[in-house]
């Protein structure tokens, strides 16, 4: 079984890490960090956050999750799986991004 990550520390404990030798069926790939546009849940927790929470006000929390739990039935009424807009070439080479020079700036 293979479950791709973010780079979070949360997925990397000692207690994760004893779990996953006790399990050598699972095998954690990580995304590279600053890369969350790559894993999709990402992408739709960013639409919940922007169409339906962003600006709100509520409450209590029965209210915020009476919000998520409206706003999820009315995705998933019309909702279709996300589609990649750009080749897997392109998404490596975005993955793969060069880090700058130091600068002797002193910064």
């Amino acid at each position: 079984m293979h479950v791709v990550l973010d780079n979070v520390s949360t997925h990397k404990t000692p207690d994760v890490q004893a779990w996953l030798r006790g399990h050598k069926r699972f095998t954690f790939h990580f995304t590279p960090t600053s890369a969350s546009w790559m894993n999709q849940v990402e992408t739709w927790f960013g639409l919940l956050t922007r169409q339906a929470l962003h600006r709100s006000s509520f409450g209590s929390v029965k209210e915020l999750v009476a919000m998520i739990d409206a706003f999820t039935a009315q995705w998933n009424a019309g909702g279709s799986p996300f589609t990649w807009v750009k080749t897997a070439d392109e998404i490596l080479a975005k993955a793969i991004r060069k880090h700058p020079a130091t600068s002797d700036s002193g910064h």
